[in-house]
């Protein structure tokens, strides 16, 4: 009931939810491997790692960054940020999605995906 509830946060406000299907998943990823500690040690590894700013502007490889306009996890701002510290990345805003990937999104995910992948290699 809880990743119901979640779930239905993280999907954001563009796209229909599916509860069902939901409900189905969490059932999968809970048999698959229950570890609730595991949100609080991914929590610390964030914390601990600090910032990613100098490793991102070293990149020298295409980069295409994607994220939702409704993600209530981390701010919008926060992708543009990483575009902007990548050289010559390419962001993409899905309107409405969140910090999951809906059905709905993923026909512009994919086309972001072929589009960038089509780019980096004709360069």
């Amino acid at each position: 009931d809880y990743s119901v509830r979640t779930g239905r946060v993280f999907t954001g406000d563009g796209f229909p939810y599916d509860a069902e299907a939901r409900r189905e998943l969490a059932g999968r990823v809970y048999d698959r491997a229950f570890d609730p500690p595991g949100i609080a040690r991914q929590m610390a590894a964030i914390v601990a790692s600090g910032s990613r700013g100098e490793g991102l502007a070293a990149l020298g490889v295409p980069s295409l960054v994607i994220h939702g306009s409704s993600d209530p996890l981390i701010p919008l701002a926060a992708g543009q940020a990483t575009a902007d510290a990548i050289p010559g990345a390419e962001m993409v805003v899905v309107e409405g999605m969140g910090h999951d990937l809906p059905p709905g999104a993923w026909p512009v995910i994919v086309n972001a995906l072929a589009r960038h992948t089509e780019r980096s290699e004709s360069a």
